[in-house]
């Protein structure tokens, strides 16, 4: 049932008190042609109802849409709160991190009304995303195994952790609503081992289910290997049109916290959907490929995978947070009702 104006409004109200969004605080507004026309008018009007002021930037998009526009930097800066409608072209052109570091915090919205409003954040999620924050500042290794043959192991400490509970409440902090997991990258050159990526799993950004396992082979920190049948012969194409050894790079790693998301969400949508609710999805490993820079490395591609995976078992020097893909680990396990 498609989400009513006033329950869209709403929901950018709670959101926003959330994000402990104050009066006399600024904000700006980025959008495109292509946003979700309902978000760009709640988040107007919510703006409006709490007596903020703010302004409204459509860039011109392209691999770095901002960086080289000293005016508009310089305004993002200066705000205290940035509602990006955007899509990744913050985080991939670098423009993100440059604002943050003033201290303004920035919520990434890019899902349809209907799925911000199931999927809206309470504080409990990012009780539990904080605890496995923790749990990833004191690890030097990571682990993940499965029944279908995945054996990865990488050291991390190298990068920071990335923390999504749906709402950016903190100076500096970024955030996607919905959202609701932890990730970190891993050492260069660390990670090594098999992934099975096994039917049910999905393969963004093709926005699909997997329905014949895939084989990789990591050394060094690279996908040396992809072995199967038509879903590895698709994946191997796709990553090599690129043209790009760094495409084939171990990226983000982590695991899921969201219990209200739904594994099953990207079937029922039609493509409707950028994939929130597969990549929180309670107890999921999520494999990524490629780029690094947004965590202060090097790695500079236009080929990204995110894969989240079913039924992994996921350890931190040996401590179990997961195993076959349920929660295990203290203080982010859901509470019992």
């Amino acid at each position: 049932m498609s989400a009513s104006p006033a329950e869209t409004v709403a929901a950018w109200r709670e959101i926003l008190a959330l994000c402990r969004l104050r009066g006399e605080e600024t904000a700006a507004v980025l959008t495109k042609a292509e946003a979700n026309p309902r978000n760009l008018e709640a988040a107007r009007h919510a703006l409006v109802d709490a007596g903020v002021q703010h302004f409204c930037l459509e860039p011109h998009l392209g691999r770095t849409p901002l960086m080289a526009n000293r005016p508009a930097m310089d305004a993002l800066r200066a705000v205290d709160f940035v509602i990006d409608l955007l899509g990744i072209h913050l985080l991939r052109g670098g423009e993100q991190e440059a604002i943050v570091q003033s201290g303004t915090r920035i919520l990434y919205v890019v899902e349809p009304p209907e799925t911000l409003i199931r999927l809206m954040p309470i504080p409990e999620d990012k009780q539990r995303v904080k605890a496995a924050e923790a749990c990833l500042k004191a690890a030097s290794t990571m682990t993940v195994t499965s029944e279908t043959g995945t054996d990865l192991t990488v050291a991390i400490g190298e990068y920071p952790i990335l923390c999504e509970y749906g709402y950016s409440d903190e100076p500096g902090h970024w955030d996607h609503w919905p959202a609701g997991f932890v990730a970190t990258w891993p050492n260069e050159g660390s990670a090594r081992g098999t992934v099975v990526i096994d039917r049910g799993d999905i393969i963004f950004p093709f926005k699909d289910y997997v329905q014949t396992p895939i084989r990789l082979g990591i050394e060094k920190g690279y996908i040396r290997t992809i072995e199967g049948d038509l879903d590895a012969d698709f994946l191997r194409e796709y990553i090599r049109q690129f043209n790009d050894e760094e495409a084939y790079a171990v990226s983000h790693l982590g695991w899921g916290l969201q219990p209200r998301a739904r594994w099953t969400a990207l079937g029922l949508m039609q493509g409707q959907t950028n994939g929130n609710d597969a990549r929180s999805f309670y107890g999921n490993f999520m494999f990524s490929t490629g780029p690094n820079t947004d965590a202060g490395g090097r790695r500079d591609t236009l080929c990204h995978l995110d894969v989240p995976m079913r039924r992994c078992s996921v350890s931190l020097d040996g401590r179990p947070m997961t195993v076959k893909g349920d929660v295990v680990a203290e203080g982010q396990r859901v509470r019992a009702v």
